[in-house]
C-alpha cells in the first residue's frame, strides 16, 4: 500500500506540491492561533461556591452553610471531590470534576443543585459561582497609588470597585476583576443602649426604620396641558443628614429620629484583606482572572492597552502600577525555546549539507521540516493544545527523527541514480528517467522507513496512560511529538518522492568524495572489525556498562516540574492565628519594606487576606508578597 502511494504522489506530483502549499499556509494560520502560555494549566475542572452570610461565626458559618451545600455538592453528576472552608462572613465550597469534564457542563449541574439547596438555607445567605477560571487564571495584578496623597483609601478603592473594575470586565476572555485592599466605605450606626432604653426602641425597629426609609416608591402619570408626569416618591437615603433624619417612631405626635439612639458616621467596612506596595503603605488594587482555556498573553496584551487607556480618565496624582504580568514570563519561555527550535533546525540543515555534499538534495530534507512542525500546529489547533514549554520541547524532541525518512531516501537514490549511470556510461538522464530513478528509489526504502517513523511515534503512547496532572503536565509533549512524527511520516512517502525527482539532478557527488564520510568510514572499518571478531567480550562489556550505570542512576533526584525562572518571586509567611487587620497591614509593610531594600528588586506588591474573589480563600493570617526583580541586564542576580 505505501508503494501505491508513493506511486500515486509521483504521478500526481502538481496535486501534490499544492497540497503542502496549502499544508503550510493552513499551519502558519494555526500558529498565529495557537494560544500561547508558559506551563500546561495543571489545575483540576473545579466550580468555585461562595456563600456570604456576614457577620456569622465560622462555627455557624459550617453548620447553616457549608454542610448543606457540601453534602448536596456530592451528588453533582461527574463530582470527583468537594471541599468546603468556614470562615467569618463567608463558605468556600470547591467541587473537583473528573478529568475531561466540560467546565460550562459542570457549572450548569452545580447550578441545579444549588437551586436545590437554596430553600434550606438561611434567608440572610448569598450564594454565587465563582469565575469560570482554572486554578491558575490569575494572569495580571495591578495596584493603584496616590502620588498626591489627596485621596484616600476609600477614594481608591471606589475608583477600583466603580471604575477600573467595569471597564477591564469588558475586555475579552476576563473573567473576573477582583478588587484587594483599600477601604469599602459605607455608613455606620453606632447604637445607644441607654438612649434606646429610655425612648423603649429596640434594635430591629431601627433596622425596620432605616430598611423603610430607604425606598421609592412609583406611582401613575398625570397629563395636565399637552404633557404627562410621573408621579414618585424619592426616599432613598443620599448622605449622613438623612440617616440623622430617619423617623424611627412616633409618639404623642412627637417623631423619634435616628439620631436620638444612634451616633452616624461614614467608615470603613469590616476588612478582611489588605494590600501594600513597596512598603510605602497601603494601596487599592486589582486581580484579573482570565477565562478557561483562553489565549492568557493575548489577553493580558489587551488588558495593558485598556489599563492604558484607563490611566488618563482617573484623577490627578492617581496611577495604576503592574505588580504581575505573567505575560513576561510567557514571552521569555516561548522566544527562549522559538530560538532552540530554530538553532536546531540550523545545525540539522548544517549536517544534511556536509553529509549529503549536494545542496539540492539537502534542501529535500530541509523543507519537509517545517512543513512537518506546521502540520503539527494544525492537529494542535483543532484538539485545543496550547503552545507551551511542554508542547514545544516535544516538538524540539521530534526534529532530529523527523528528517530520517528523508535522509536515507535521499540517499538510496543517490546509489540508485549511481547505478543507473553504471549501467549507461557517458549518457545523461533524461527527465522521465529521473522520475522513474526517484519513484524505484522510493519504493525500494519507503515502506520500511514509514513504519519504522511509525514506530517511533507509538513510542509514546504510554505517556498518553499518564492520570491527573501528570497527564495534564506531559500529554502535550507526547501529543505534538506524535503529530509531528506522523506529518512527517506522511510527508516522507508523498512530497519527498516529489521533491526528489525535481532537485536531485545533474552530477551527484559519490560518498567517498566527501573528506567528512572518508575520514568517518576510515574510523569505523577497525572498530566494526574489532567488535566483531569479539562478540562474546563486546556483549561483556556492554553489560558492565549497563550494570555500572544502576548506581547514578539511583542516586538521581527527581522533580515533578522542569526548572522555570519566571523572573517573579512569591514570599508566603504566616502569622499566628486571630491577627488583627491592623496589625497584618502593619507586619506587611514591615516585610515590604525590608523586601525593597534589596537592590535588584523593582517592585514588591504584598497582600494579607483575600482579595474579593472566591479564588481567594486565603485568611488574615496568610501574607503574600509579589516581588518582581530588575531586568538581568539592569542589575545582578537576586
Amino acid at each position: 500500500m505505501i508503494a501505491s502511494v508513493i506511486r500515486w504522489s509521483i504521478r500526481n506530483r502538481l496535486l501534490v506540491l499544492l497540497a503542502s502549499i496549502l499544508l503550510a499556509g493552513w499551519g502558519v494560520w494555526a500558529l498565529q492561533k495557537a494560544p500561547l502560555d508558559a506551563l500546561p494549566d495543571l489545575s483540576d475542572v473545579q466550580v468555585i461556591v461562595r456563600a456570604t452570610y456576614p457577620g456569622k461565626a465560622p462555627q455557624v458559618i459550617e453548620d447553616q452553610v457549608t454542610y448543606p451545600l457540601t453534602t448536596t455538592m456530592l451528588t453533582v453528576p461527574g463530582a470527583s471531590t468537594v471541599r468546603g472552608f468556614s470562615m467569618f462572613g463567608d463558605a468556600y465550597v470547591y467541587i473537583l470534576f473528573e478529568d475531561g469534564t466540560d467546565p460550562y457542563w459542570a457549572r450548569s449541574r452545580v447550578l441545579e443543585s444549588l437551586s436545590q439547596v437554596q430553600s434550606s438555607l438561611p434567608p440572610q445567605v448569598k450564594v454565587a459561582l465563582g469565575p469560570d477560571a482554572t486554578g491558575v487564571g490569575w494572569v495580571y495584578e495591578y495596584a493603584l497609588v496616590d502620588r498626591t496623597g489627596k485621596h484616600s483609601l476609600a477614594d481608591l478603592r471606589a475608583l477600583q470597585d466603580w471604575t477600573l473594575k467595569f471597564e477591564l470586565k469588558t475586555v475579552p476572555n476576563v473573567a473576573e476583576v477582583a478588587s484587594v485592599g483599600g477601604m469599602v466605605r459605607q455608613y455606620q450606626v453606632i447604637l445607644n443602649p441607654q438612649s434606646m432604653r429610655a425612648l423603649n426602641i429596640t434594635h430591629q425597629q431601627v433596622v425596620s426604620a432605616i430598611q423603610d426609609a430607604n425606598q421609592e416608591g412609583g406611582g401613575a402619570l398625570l397629563e395636565m396641558g399637552e404633557a404627562e408626569y410621573m408621579v414618585r416618591t424619592s426616599g432613598y437615603l443620599k448622605k449622613l443628614a438623612d440617616f440623622n433624619n430617619v423617623v424611627i417612631t412616633v409618639r404623642d405626635g412627637v417623631p423619634i429620629l435616628l439620631s436620638q439612639v444612634a451616633e452616624l458616621r461614614e467608615g470603613p467596612e469590616i476588612r478582611r484583606g489588605v494590600a501594600e506596595l513597596n512598603g510605602e503603605g497601603e494601596v487599592a488594587g486589582g486581580i484579573v482572572v482570565m477565562r478557561y482555556g483562553k489565549n492568557a498573553l493575548e489577553t493580558i496584551n489587551a488588558l495593558k492597552v485598556k489599563l492604558q487607556q484607563l490611566q488618563h480618565t482617573l484623577p490627578p496624582g492617581v496611577e495604576i502600577v503592574p505588580v504581575y504580568d505573567r505575560s513576561q514570563l510567557i514571552e521569555h519561555a516561548i522566544d527562549t525555546l522559538s530560538f532552540k527550535l530554530l538553532e536546531e533546525f540550523l545545525v540539522v540543515a548544517v549536517v544534511c549539507a556536509l553529509f549529503l555534499s549536494h545542496f539540492r538534495s539537502a534542501l529535500v530534507a530541509m523543507v519537509t521540516l517545517p512543513l512537518g512542525i506546521l502540520g503539527a500546529f494544525v492537529v494542535m489547533h483543532y484538539q485545543g493544545v496550547n503552545a507551551n514549554i511542554m508542547s514545544l520541547g516535544g516538538i524540539a524532541i521530534a526534529i532530529g527523527a523527523m528528517v530520517d525518512a528523508a535522509i536515507v531516501m535521499i540517499e538510496n537514490m543517490h546509489k540508485v541514480l549511481e547505478q543507473w549511470r553504471q549501467r549507461h556510461p557517458g549518457q545523461q538522464p533524461t527527465s522521465k528517467d529521473y522520475w522513474h530513478i526517484s519513484e524505484q528509489a522510493a519504493v525500494e526504502v519507503g515502506p520500511a522507513l514509514f513504519c519504522s517513523l511509525l514506530i517511533i511515534t507509538l513510542s509514546f503512547i504510554p505517556v498518553f496512560s499518564l492520570q491527573a496532572q501528570e497527564g495534564r503536565m506531559f500529554a502535550p509533549l507526547a501529543f505534538t511529538k506524535t503529530y509531528a512524527m506522523a506529518v512527517s511520516a506522511g510527508l516522507g512517502i508523498t512530497l519527498v518522492p516529489v521533491l526528489m525527482g525535481y532537485f536531485i539532478r545533474g552530477r551527484i557527488p559519490d560518498e567517498h568524495a566527501n573528506p567528512i564520510n572518508r575520514w568517518l568510514i576510515r574510523m569505523y572499518q577497525p572498530l566494526l572489525a574489532a567488535v566483531l571478531a569479539r562478540p562474546k567480550t563486546t556483549l561483556g562489556i556492554s553489560a558492565l556498562l549497563l550494570v555500572l550505570t544502576l548506581f547514578p542512576l539511583s542516586r538521581l533526584g527527581s522533580e515533578f516540574m522542569p526548572p522555570l525562572d519566571e523572573g517573579d518571586l512569591l514570599y508566603m509567611p504566616s502569622t499566628l492565628p486571630g491577627i488583627s487587620a491592623r496589625e497584618a497591614a502593619r507586619l506587611l509593610q514591615l516585610t515590604d519594606r525590608l523586601i525593597k531594600t534589596v537592590p535588584e528588586v523593582d517592585t514588591v506588591f504584598g497582600k494579607a487576606g483575600r482579595a474579593e474573589t472566591a479564588t481567594d480563600p486565603a485568611p488574615l493570617t496568610m501574607l503574600e508578597t509579589t516581588i518582581r526583580f530588575k531586568p538581568a541586564t539592569s542589575g545582578g542576580p537576586a
